[in-house]
């Protein structure tokens, strides 16, 4: 059996000890995993932020990766901890929502984890991402059968990023994301847009975009652009600067688009 790969997705930050306890019983449990960090950056307890980062990162790797994610504000309550299945990817996450974006046109296989044998203890009230997920992640990927986690479940909580709406005057969406070049990626896909050459009209908050190019390159440095991003979705960047500083714009800054084709 191949050396089993495990990501680790949080927001404790790279200086804290915590992603280095979480590997560290990792590698206790299965020496031979390749652990792979996707981010320890994402903003403290940002589910939506989660949402669409897992959305945009996860259906890119192999099929049987093992996923650790650790977003998790409601450590130690009652909310429960998941073993999930979709598109042939697996994920270990707190039952909050992070992961469900990924499920929007597919039917999970979702399980409860329940069975503390496999757990590290005592289990910390404020960290299970040690304690729980990671020697899970371990042993699943020592080729435990998921069966012996928890039994599967039919409910769990569901979290929605905003979806655009059309209105009299075009397209309505928001800012969705802000890279860290400041780009601003919204929620309006590629097919709410005409198709190019044609114009592009945008309005992000009150400023006008109207200059739509294919990439950053055909830009000026410092024009403002609207483009279609790698994920799809329009995004509104100034070439060599930062889009959000330019335009004063954030996550939930709300997007017009106001040429458009009748349907999308």
């Amino acid at each position: 059996m191949p050396d089993p790969v495990i990501t680790l997705t949080t927001d404790f930050g790279e200086d804290s000890p915590y992603v280095a306890a979480m590997k560290g019983v990792i590698l206790g449990i299965s020496p031979c995993a390749r652990i792979l960090d996707l981010s320890h950056q994402l903003p403290p307890q940002d589910l939506r932020y989660a949402a669409f980062f897992l959305a945009t990162a996860i259906p890119y790797f192999p099929p049987e990766v093992i996923h650790v994610v650790v977003v998790d504000p409601g450590v130690g309550t009652e909310r429960a901890l998941l073993y999930v299945e979709v598109n042939g990817h697996r994920l270990l996450a707190p039952d909050n929502g992070c992961w469900t974006t990924l499920a929007r046109e597919a039917s999970p296989r979702v399980r409860r984890l329940t069975e503390a044998r496999y757990w590290r203890q005592p289990v910390s009230a404020t960290f299970h991402g040690r304690d729980i997920l990671a020697p899970v992640a371990a042993l699943l990927g020592m080729g435990m059968d998921a069966g012996l986690l928890g039994a599967v479940v039919s409910e769990w909580v569901r979290l929605e990023l905003p979806r655009p709406t059309r209105g009299p005057h075009g397209v309505h969406g928001e800012v969705l994301f802000v890279d860290h070049f400041g780009n601003l990626i919204t929620n309006i896909p590629a097919a709410a847009l005409p198709a190019a050459p044609q114009p592009l009209h945008v309005k992000v908050g009150e400023r006008e975009v109207s200059q739509r190019v294919r990439c950053y390159g055909e830009a000026q440095p410092g024009d403002v652009v609207a483009l279609v991003s790698s994920a799809r979705l329009l995004e509104i960047a100034v070439n060599q600067g930062s889009a959000a500083r330019h335009l004063h714009a954030q996550v939930g800054t709300p997007v017009v688009v106001t040429s458009t084709p009748e349907k999308f």
